[in-house]
């Protein structure tokens, strides 16, 4: 059966408020958290950007439920020693609910350390000696690397699970659902795509788990909805890989001038109407997800966690 999670945004939210959503959440009836993981937020309007491994660390005393982050990227901002050091001691505080979920980045987080941001088979080759050299710590062991990317002297982690932390990788094209499916335990999308579900099992995948994630807006009156999906996530209907490529929220409210509310809005449920939100999840569950996560879009959080509870997860179940 597929398992129903709520998707913690760190680009709307203040970490104690991203805590009192966690708990919000396990009360109505999630399963499972997503976090997202920035060091800026894709706009200026969506005003937050609080540091991940933090946050995590409060979420686990606070709820009992697994948390994944969708997704850290151990390439260029912070070494994959270090998210190697994060990830375990999160992994430890969870009792083992931790999964480190992984992905090539934007230049927005990642260009704050290194002005050149590498080209996207780069970072894929990058992507895949990171989760090695993060693997072989979580072994306990002593290591050096002498890598085509990263070097590692001497390095071993002492504080460790008793069983290393998953990890699920992002992929949105081709190549980087194969990887996945090559070296990930799981896989993670933020689309309905059958397609890359059937690529990631056909990669190597076949058997692990597949997360998704889709943003909603549920408030009484469906045009407000709407109009808060278009102030905030403009950036839902830019094309392309400017997302990957753009280094500032200026630069992302720059294009979102261009982008219509009908645009913005289009992959997001909005309004008061179950129908509409159970028809927009019910698509992952059809195209194999097994996990699917939501995030509630503006500050109506109490009002969403009480639809869902009610009228939305019963009817998923």
């Amino acid at each position: 059966m597929t398992a129903f999670g709520y998707f913690l945004s760190s680009e709307e939210h203040d970490p104690r408020e991203l805590v009192r959503q966690a708990r919000l959440a396990e009360q109505a009836g999630f399963e499972a958290l997503w976090i997202s993981d920035h060091f800026h937020p894709w706009l200026d309007e969506q005003g937050q950007s609080p540091f991940v491994w933090s946050v995590i660390g409060a979420i686990a005393e606070a709820t009992s439920l697994p948390i994944t982050t969708a997704v850290t990227c151990p390439l260029v901002r912070i070494h994959p020693v270090i998210i190697a050091q994060a990830a375990a001691t999160s992994a430890v505080l969870t009792g083992g609910r931790f999964r480190l979920g992984v992905g090539t980045g934007e230049a927005l987080n990642e260009h704050i350390v290194d002005s050149r941001w590498p080209p996207a088979e780069e970072r894929l080759e990058m992507l895949e000696e990171a989760v090695e050299i993060m693997r072989e710590l979580w072994s306990g062991k002593l290591v050096t690397h002498r890598g085509t990317h990263y070097d590692v002297d001497t390095a071993r982690l002492y504080t460790l699970p008793d069983t290393p932390p998953p990890v699920y990788m992002s992929g949105f094209g081709e190549k980087s659902v194969e990887l996945a499916g090559r070296i990930a335990d799981g896989y993670i999308c933020t689309g309905p795509s059958a397609e890359f579900v059937q690529r990631f099992h056909a990669s190597g995948g076949q058997g692990k788990p597949v997360q998704g994630g889709l943003k909603v807006c549920y408030a009484a009156d469906e045009a407000a909805a709407r109009k808060t999906v278009h102030r905030l996530w403009p950036t839902q209907g830019i094309q392309g890989e400017a997302s990957q490529l753009l280094p500032l929220p200026r630069h992302f409210e720059q294009l979102a001038q261009m982008v219509t509310e009908e645009e913005a809005s289009k992959g997001s449920p909005c309004g008061p109407d179950p129908e509409v939100h159970l028809g927009a999840i019910r698509e992952y569950v059809d195209a194999g997800f097994d996990e699917v996560y939501i995030s509630q879009i503006g500050d109506e959080q109490e009002a969403f966690f009480d639809f869902y509870a009610k009228e939305v997860l019963p009817r998923l179940r």
